[in-house]
């Protein structure tokens, strides 16, 4: 069996697992000197070239990081790449991304939230590949429109897709099975999925028929972006200065989790994101959305589970792909904003991204690689992957690339958790979230 996911977002929900702290310290201290610092303004492919890496990653997938750094400079002995996790976890990144723009010794490369794209683009210490990735060479146009779409706010693209991936459901066929409830089918609606959770739901067996996220995080907000886009709803105004998810789309998004947290109480409503996945895992829960990042784990407890698109809304089974990127850093130097742009290219060709997003339980970034011996082994360890897969089709609008996001992001989540809690109701937590939207969107 491969290693666990390289995706600490969601699937490992806790503290990134470093390599070593005295090998990570090493590497974080080297990683602080920003690189060359040469300012050639230039371009010489053959000078002397380091490159500092943040990857963000737990143990298993900065192993394979540092050897496909180690492959490129083997191809290219003129650079140096210095690899880190960059920070003790993944969410800590941001901060210190924003703390070493002060200072000069931000990275070349790092892993990024596709959530924190906007913010990372207006920060003005971005790279500018926009016009590079039109080669035809690149293939940018194979990579996913929403991942493409994630790595590019404003119109610039400021690195490469990481991974990609999106929301589908996920059930477990025994409890299905003893409850003599027929499986869940391509054509579901989201009144099957009550009806479902409602015959699953036994709590004298503590069993729950299925599980949301009340964290009030991206997590909790990203989940509901999928049924408000099913509705018609839109989360911004078509020239993004306003808010649009207080619609009655988005009402009626919200009150249908309401009354199946509240009424049917048929919900586990997990308040740290870091329990749904295992209790599902264990066998008591019948269904949840989730992603690639939780089959690493089903695999693992030898959980009897299965795989379908997300329950849909008069036909429309929209999903969300949740894209994060690899942003690329701006040094002024014409040497490292070259080298910077073909690691990252190089990376997300297919031969290195079956290494390293199908090598880790992530879905590949390019169509492709679905024709490779490295695929059919893929759908063969992960069991449900390539209904994931085909999903990445029913992705069909992105997340905002503003740099408001994060913030109208906490907004919803803390609507959200609330009234799944009994907290007030749909419309005047949406539209409390609204306003506090429309404020920060009002700054620009």
């Amino acid at each position: 069996m491969r290693a666990q996911p390289a995706h600490p977002r969601r699937t490992l929900r806790g503290p990134v697992a470093l390599v070593s702290i005295a090998a990570t310290l090493a590497l974080v201290l080297a990683g602080c000197g920003g690189g060359s610092g040469s300012g050639a303004k230039m371009l010489d492919t053959t000078a002397p070239v380091t490159l500092t890496w943040w990857t963000g990653q737990t143990e298993d997938a900065e192993n394979l990081l540092e050897q496909l750094a180690v492959e490129f400079h083997k191809a290219h002995p003129n650079v140096t790449i210095n690899v880190s996790s960059g920070a003790p976890t993944t969410d800590d990144l941001l901060q210190k991304l924003s703390a070493t723009f002060a200072t000069g010794k931000y990275p070349d490369v790092s892993y990024a939230y596709g959530s924190w794209a906007g913010q990372l683009g207006g920060s003005g210490k971005t790279l500018d590949f926009t016009d590079k990735v039109k080669a035809p060479e690149v293939g940018w146009s194979e990579l996913p429109s929403a991942a493409r779409a994630t790595a590019t706010p404003g119109g610039t693209v400021i690195g490469f897709p990481a991974l990609v991936d999106n929301l589908a459901l996920v059930y477990n066929t025994k409890l299905f099975d003893e409850a003599g409830v027929a499986y869940p089918t391509d054509q579901w609606t989201w009144d099957d999925f009550r009806n479902a959770a409602k015959k699953i739901n036994d709590p004298a067996k503590k069993i729950y028929g299925t599980a949301w996220s009340v964290s009030g995080g991206e997590d909790t907000t990203w989940h509901l972006w999928p049924l408000l886009w099913q509705r018609g709803g839109q989360i911004l105004s078509d020239d993004e200065k306003k808010s649009a998810f207080a619609s009655k789309a988005g009402v009626d998004s919200l009150e249908l989790l309401r009354t199946m947290a509240v009424d049917d109480k048929t919900m586990y409503l997990d308040q740290t994101d870091e329990k749904y996945g295992p209790l599902f895992e264990g066998g008591h829960v019948g269904m949840i959305v989730t992603g690639p990042w939780e089959l690493y784990p089903m695999v693992q407890a030898k959980t009897p589970y299965a795989v379908t698109i997300l329950p849909g809304t008069n036909g429309d089974h929209q999903t969300i792909s949740g894209p994060d990127i690899w942003a690329a850093f701006d040094h002024k130097d014409a040497n490292r904003a070259h080298w910077t742009f073909q690691l990252l290219n190089w990376m997300s060709q297919p031969e290195q991204d079956a290494r390293w997003n199908m090598g880790l339980g992530n879905l590949p970034l390019r169509a492709s690689e679905q024709d490779t011996p490295a695929y059919a082994t893929f759908i063969k360890d992960f069991p449900g992957v390539d209904v994931m897969v085909a999903n990445l089709a029913n992705a069909k609008q992105a997340r905002p690339t503003i740099k408001q996001y994060p913030e109208l992001s906490r907004y919803v989540g803390t609507a959200v958790a609330k009234v799944m809690q009994g907290q007030g109701t749909s419309q005047q937590a949406l539209t409390d979230a609204a306003k506090k939207a429309d404020q920060a969107l009002s700054f620009g």
